[in-house]
Formats: structure tokens, sequence, C-alpha cells
């Protein structure tokens, strides 16, 4: 099952909608794979699925790397993935203890530095599951189980809510100041 090709075209159309909508926020795309990378937006529909590891601590460093030199209230990491950590020592049987601790490391220092990670999960593999709620509980954000096909709705929901969430608070806080 192609679950690449359906993340991408998520990224795609956020990026349409920040672009149209939202233009005050910013949308940087980081694949991550043995390594992570950040792509740019151009060129995100001329990329490929491939190597075969997951290396999660890379990417959400990368994307916490790039958000702390923003100066924006709301930052926040939106992670689709579809498998277990597994790039530092590619492992690929099982749940590695050391790439947990590492990547959970990682999680610690998004939520430190005030960054909300919500998690897209394209896997219902029991320990993913596990691995994907603690993320969510050490950052407060969400974790999201869903399939390629229904990927888009959530993504777009999620992030639309937060934004008439934020829009609805700025107008009652300053109603009440």
């Amino acid at each position: 099952e192609d679950r690449f090709t359906p993340a991408k075209q998520v990224a795609m159309a956020l990026s349409q909608l920040i672009r149209t909508q939202y233009p005050g926020d910013t949308l940087h795309v980081v694949l991550f794979h043995d390594s992570a990378e950040e792509i740019p937006l151009r060129e995100l529909g001329r990329v490929r699925v491939g190597p075969y590891y997951t290396n999660t601590r890379e990417g959400l460093r990368m994307a916490r790397r790039i958000l702390e030199r923003q100066r924006k209230d709301m930052r926040q990491i939106i992670m689709i993935t579809d498998g277990k950590p597994s790039a530092i020592t590619q492992n690929a049987f099982g749940l590695d203890p050391f790439v947990i601790r590492e990547t959970f490391g990682e999680v610690s220092a998004c939520a430190k530095a005030g960054i909300l990670i919500n998690t897209f999960m394209l896997a219902r593999d029991y320990d993913l599951v596990a691995f994907v709620r603690r993320v969510a509980s050490m950052c407060r954000g969400k974790a999201y189980f869903t399939t390629p096909r229904s990927l888009g709705q959530y993504v777009l929901m999620d992030y639309l809510d937060k934004k008439t969430r934020t829009a609805r608070c700025g107008s009652a806080c300053s109603e009440t100041s």
C-alpha cells in the first residue's frame, strides 16, 4: 500500500491552504528516512519514497531547529508516519529500546521548546500505537490513527480547528482585557 503519496498530497494541500488563507503561517516539510532533510515546497511533488528506515528522532530534531528559529506564538510539528522509529540502529524487528529512548529525548526537547507535536499514524501495530500515544502525552499533542484514504481530512480538520480556536480565544481574550 502506498502511504507516501497521500502524505505528500496532504502536505501540498496544506501548503496551498496556508498560502491562500493564512499567509502569516509558514510550512516547512521535513522528510525523514535513514536521515532527515528539509524539502523545499516547490520540489515536494517530485520527491520519491526511499530508503527504508524511519529516523523519527532526526526528523523531529530538524523540525525543532527550524521552529526554534521562528518567533511565532504557535509552533507545531505535524508528523505523518507509517513506521516505527528504526534508523538510528537500523533494527528492522521490534521497537529498539535505545532508539525509543533517543526519540523520546527529542520529543522532550520539543516539549521544552514549547513545540506541539500532532502525530498522524498510518499503521495500527500495537507497539506503534503505544509509542505515538506517549509522544502525544509528552508534548500535549494529539495522536490520530488514520488511513492513507482519510489522512487529508484529519490533517486539515486539525489545522483548521486550531485556527478557529485561536480566533475565538483571541476575540474572547480581547473582550475580557
